[in-house]
Order: C-alpha cells, then sequence, then structure tokens
C-alpha cells in the first residue's frame, strides 16, 4: 500500500523526504541522499513497463494509474512515495484510489514564496512567467512534449499533471484517508512540533517508534543550511540542473525565500485575489 508524499512543486516535498529517510532507514538520524531514493517518485516510466507503449499518450497513461499501482501493491507492503501529481480524474480514470493508498502525508507552502522557488528551480525569465506556472489550471511538468524526441528520456522524464496551486492544494485535501496536512512554514518555525506530528503519524498508522535522540537528531542533520552545504560540497541527483552548465542550486533560499523581500505589490495582490478562500483556510491571509 501507497503512503503519498504529496505536494506541489517547491514546498518542501523533498525535505520531508530527507527528514523520513533519515529516521526511517539510517541508525543515528544522519541525512543520506542515497537512503532517500527509497522514498521513490511516482509516476516514473518504469512503473508501466509492459502495460503501454506510448508513454507520452495522456490518455493511455491515465488508464494505467491504477494498474501500475495495483502491481506495485501485490507484494502488500508499505512504501512512500513523493508525488506532485494532483488527485484527478481524467476522463474515467482516477489517479488514484483507497484501495491502492494506505495514506496521505500533504506538504503545502504559502504561494507567495512558491512562485521565487519556481522562477529559480524551473528557470523562467520573471515573475510573470513564474506566476502564469503557479495559475495555469492545465500545467503539466515531467516532460517537454515538444521536444520529446530531441533526447534520451530519462526514468522521471513522465507526464505529471499538476495544475495551479490552488488546484492541488484543494485536490488533495478531500482524500482523507489517513491524511496528514504538514506546513512548509511551521516546519521552518516550530519544526519539533510539526515534524513531531510527522513521527505520531508513523507511530499510529505504521507502529513506527524512534527514540527522542534519533528524532531530534534527524531533525538537527537535516536543517535546511546542512541540506545546502551537502549539495554544495557532493551534489544533489535531483537537481534537474545537475547535468548543465547552469548554477541553479535545489537547496537555494529556503526560510530566506520571504515574498515580502522579493515580490512586487501587484504580483503578490494577484496571487492573494486568485488564491484568496485556500490561503484563507490556510491562515496565510
Amino acid at each position: 500500500m501507497i503512503v503519498w508524499l504529496t505536494s506541489y512543486p517547491k514546498s518542501g516535498n523533498t525535505w520531508v523526504r530527507s527528514f523520513l529517510s533519515s529516521l526511517i532507514f539510517t541508525e543515528y538520524g544522519e541525512v543520506d541522499f542515497d537512503h532517500m531514493q527509497k522514498l521513490s517518485q511516482y509516476p516514473m516510466r518504469s512503473h508501466f513497463i509492459d502495460l503501454l507503449e506510448d508513454l507520452e499518450d495522456i490518455n493511455s497513461l491515465s488508464k494505467n494509474w491504477i494498474p501500475s499501482q495495483e502491481r506495485i501493491n501485490s507484494d502488500n507492503k508499505i512504501r512512500f512515495f513523493k508525488t506532485h501529481h494532483v488527485m484527478c480524474n481524467f476522463g474515467k480514470n482516477s489517479f488514484t484510489n483507497y484501495e491502492n493508498t494506505f495514506g496521505v502525508i500533504h506538504i503545502v507552502r504559502d504561494p507567495r514564496n512558491i512562485i521565487t522557488s519556481i522562477l529559480n528551480y524551473f528557470n523562467k525569465k520573471n515573475y510573470d512567467e513564474a506566476k502564469q506556472f503557479l495559475f495555469d489550471e492545465k500545467k503539466i511538468i515531467g516532460i517537454d512534449l515538444e521536444n520529446i524526441h530531441q533526447k534520451k528520456l530519462k526514468d522521471n522524464n513522465i507526464i505529471t499533471l499538476i495544475s495551479s496551486w490552488k488546484t492541488h492544494y484543494n485536490s488533495w485535501k478531500n482524500f482523507k484517508k489517513k491524511y496528514l496536512l504538514i506546513k512548509y512554514e511551521n516546519l521552518i518555525n516550530e519544526p519539533h512540533i510539526e515534524f513531531g506530528r510527522i513521527r505520531n503519524y508513523l507511530k499510529t498508522n505504521l507502529k513506527l517508534s524512534f527514540s527522542d535522540k534519533k528524532f531530534n537528531d534527524a531533525i538537527e542533520s537535516n536543517s535546511f543550511k546542512k541540506l545546502k552545504n551537502i549539495e554544495n560540497l557532493e551534489g544533489f541527483s535531483e537537481n534537474i540542473f545537475k547535468d548543465s552548465n547552469k548554477k541553479n542550486n535545489f537547496f537555494n533560499l529556503g526560510p530566506e525565500n520571504d515574498f515580502n523581500k522579493f515580490l512586487d505589490i501587484k504580483t503578490r495582490e494577484e496571487i492573494e485575489k486568485i488564491f484568496f478562500n485556500e490561503m484563507k483556510e490556510l491562515k496565510y491571509i
């Protein structure tokens, strides 16, 4: 059964995965990016081997979301999967269902801060482009369909529907099976409380218990500053620019990403207007 670690892009999903891998897969709560790969990503091209041939056809792909998850779950083991996919129906095809899902850890972040991370990570020209990324109800990441035949495809080059920040948030908040909402801002401001909620989730639902020392060490070793230093020294395999000449860091601003410093009033007010109901619900405004 799958525990989804779901989030809109640049909302702290990797941070949570690194913490979980330190807690679950290491002896002392240290950071190990190799262990983080045990908390894999969905969808990946490898999940659809022998199920369909044309992975660039969203109709065929969506018909195999559930069959691919049924195959993943055939051994009845619990697995964590990172996903940025919106919880949607494409035609008659649902992205996932209660039969294949054990639970959901949903990480959210203030969109006024996400926009600066999108500007950096997705190499947008300006805030207007990054803003349209946030607002786009038909947004797809994971693959460049226009240039699909011009490069060798990696396992994670696959259609991933994310929609807008608003639709993504609303789609997952209504999937209530063993659901936990985590706020990025609380991970920064009250790490022991917010990471403690994840620890309690693991204990309550998965019977996984950890000593206070290991828990505290996992929080300490996964501070944003330390993760950024590790990336600077060793690189980070999930940085989409790791094989290029671009210098975009995956771990970029973190706690220093404050919309009051970076956003002009017009952009901020437009985000607040479009996402008003959701931001109010999350107490961002």
